[in-house]
């Protein structure tokens, strides 16, 4: 458990209080679900793999070098695939969206690089000695529903909100370029967006009165650290504290 965070499990959920005093519930995803999620995948990788085997073996592509592309691409498929959709895609593969399931740190936050090439890499050792028995042993054995990866990259795999998701500054941008342009978010950590980020994601599953106390904590922790909000722009009332985080997070997202 990481300073400044206190995490308690029951049953198949994950509650994560943050330093900036957001509590996000987490479902965590089972072993069916995760099934499911990992079979999708693997068909598409095979497809994958079977369109570069024709490609560059079947008809000769790329000549005498043809089996090493063949062979790099497999790397892509079966590595690569995973990676660069658990980083560049909120933590969904294919399979994942396909079944609401994202990959997120053990904290809450999106998962990185380094996190979601550990997990990957040690897919193989999950698979053991067939069709995943070791990694689906402990997914079953462990508090937070992690195979051997995700322990090793400190990971973990929820089930994302069924409800309907807002886009965060999703706004007219004509009359708000201007003044979003000013604000000096320089003293915003990523880290606190992050966190931002996941109060935004989550808050339509909140109950009211604890998604409106979440964002004024959150707001009232985080306005005095943003410079340039005009006094006629209302993210800058109290009154408007999600309003606030929309475009905090969207200007923070575009200085990065």
């Amino acid at each position: 458990m990481s300073q400044g965070q206190r995490m308690s499990q029951y049953e198949d959920r994950m509650t994560i209080e943050t330093p900036e005093g957001l509590v996000v519930t987490l479902p965590l995803a089972g072993v069916g679900s995760r099934f499911v999620s990992a079979a999708i995948d693997f068909t598409i990788q095979i497809l994958l793999t079977a369109a570069a085997f024709t490609v560059f073996v079947g008809f000769g592509v790329g000549g005498g070098v043809g089996p090493g592309l063949f062979a790099i691409s497999v790397f892509a498929v079966f590595f690569v695939y995973d990676v660069s959709f658990e980083v560049l895609a909120g933590g969904r593969t294919p399979g994942k969206r396909w079944t609401g399931l994202r990959v997120v740190r053990s904290g809450g936050q999106p998962v990185g690089f380094v996190a979601s090439a550990i997990r990957n890499l040690l897919r193989l050792v999950d698979f053991l000695p067939s069709v995943y028995l070791v990694g689906i042993t402990s997914i079953l054995v462990t508090q937070r529903n992690q195979r051997l990866g995700d322990l090793a990259g400190d990971t973990v795999v929820a089930r994302a909100s069924r409800k309907p998701v807002r886009v965060v500054g999703a706004v007219p941008t004509a009359p708000l370029a201007g003044a979003l342009a000013a604000w000096d978010v320089s003293g915003i950590t990523a880290e606190e967006l992050a966190t931002v980020r996941t109060f935004l994601e989550r808050r339509d599953s909140l109950e009211w009165g604890a998604r409106t106390a979440l964002a004024r904590t959150l707001a009232e922790r985080l306005r005095p650290r943003v410079g340039g909000v005009s006094t006629q722009d209302p993210a800058g009332d109290a009154a408007n504290d999600e309003v606030f985080l929309e475009r905090l997070a969207r200007v923070k997202a575009a200085r990065m």
